[in-house]
C-alpha cells in the first residue's frame, strides 16, 4: 500500500486507488494514513470528524465509514492477496489502526530525508545535504492535504507538515548559499519573501544571494523593505542577526563573500551575537 498526503490525498493498493469519494471518510483515511502502525483512539478520530459537538449516532457512524474504507481495500486486494482488509484497517481495543510500515506514507519518507540532509548540513556536507534536502522536498506535490476537509486534528499536522517543509527548503537554501550558486536561488527567493513577507530568515538569504550577484543595492532594499514592514505592522525593529548584516554590507565587510567552506551555520546566524 502506497499512501501520499504531501499534496493530494492519494492511497493505492495494488495500483487501485482506495480513497473514498465522500468527505468524512476521506478524512478518516488521511489520519489514520499519518499514524501508520499506531492505534488512533475512537475519541480522536470523533473529535477530528465532528468537533466537540459530536452526534448522537457518532459511534454508529464511525464504524460505517470503517466498512466504507474496508470495501474499498478488499475490492483492490482482490482474492489472490494473502489476509483480508480487516488485517490492514484493523480494530484495536479502543482505536483503529493501519497496518502498514510508515515507509509506505510519503510524509515518513519526506521526515527521514529531512534529517538525513540536516545532519549534513550540520556536519557540513554542503552537496550532500542540499541534494538530499532537494529529493525531500520533491516529494512535496501541493500543500499538505489539500482535497481533505481538514479537523482540528489534521489541521495541526497539516500546519507541522508545511511548517516543516519551509524550515527544510530555508536549510537547502543555506547549502546551495554556501555552494556559491546565488544566482540561481534569486527567483526562488524574491518568490518566497513575497509569501512570507515577514520571515527574516529568508530575507537574509535573500539579502545574501543578491549581494554576492553583485547587487547591493537590491539586497539592501530587501532589508529597507522589511524593517518597514515590520515597524509598520508590528511595531518592532528587525533581529540584531539581520541588523549586523545590513551593516556587513554597508561595511562591505570580506566575510560576506565567503560562499563554500567547513562552516556550520544558517545564513540567518551568519552574523549572530
Amino acid at each position: 500500500m502506497k499512501i501520499k498526503v504531501l499534496g493530494a490525498l492519494n492511497a493505492e493498493f495494488n495500483g487501485i486507488s482506495v480513497v473514498p469519494t465522500a468527505g468524512k471518510p476521506r478524512q478518516l483515511l488521511a489520519l489514520l494514513a499519518l499514524y501508520p502502525g499506531r492505534v488512533v483512539p475512537v475519541p480522536t478520530l470523533m473529535e477530528e470528524i465532528w468537533g466537540t459537538d459530536l452526534p448522537q449516532s457518532s459511534m454508529t457512524t464511525l464504524q460505517t465509514y470503517i466498512l466504507q474504507l474496508r470495501r474499498l481495500l478488499g475490492t483492490a486486494m482482490g482474492p489472490d492477496v494473502p489476509g483480508s482488509a480487516k488485517d490492514v484497517l484493523a480494530t484495536r481495543y479502543g482505536g483503529y489502526l493501519l497496518q502498514i510500515p510508515a515507509e509506505a506514507v510519503d510524509a515518513f519518507t519526506y521526515e527521514r530525508l529531512v534529517t538525513e540532509g540536516r545532519q549534513a548540513f550540520e556536519d557540513g556536507e554542503d552537496e550532500r545535504a542540499a541534494t538530499v534536502l532537494r529529493a525531500a522536498l520533491d516529494l512535496w506535490e501541493g500543500p499538505a492535504l489539500v482535497d481533505v476537509r481538514v479537523g482540528p486534528i489534521l489541521e495541526i499536522e497539516a500546519m507541522r507538515l508545511e511548517q516543516s517543509r519551509l524550515v527544510a527548503r530555508e536549510r537547502r537554501i543555506d547549502a546551495d548559499l554556501r555552494l556559491g550558486r546565488h544566482v540561481e536561488l534569486i527567483a526562488e527567493l524574491t518568490d518566497l519573501i513575497a509569501r512570507h513577507p515577514q520571515h527574516e530568515g529568508l530575507h537574509s538569504q535573500a539579502m545574501v544571494a543578491l549581494y554576492r550577484s553583485g547587487r547591493q543595492a537590491a539586497a539592501l532594499d530587501v532589508y529597507r523593505r522589511l524593517r518597514q514592514r515590520l515597524i509598520d505592522e508590528l511595531g518592532v525593529e528587525p533581529s540584531p542577526q539581520l541588523q549586523r548584516l545590513h551593516q556587513a554590507m554597508l561595511a562591505v565587510d570580506p566575510r560576506l563573500d565567503i560562499a563554500a567552506g567547513p562552516r556550520r551555520t544558517s545564513t540567518f546566524d551568519l552574523y549572530a551575537a
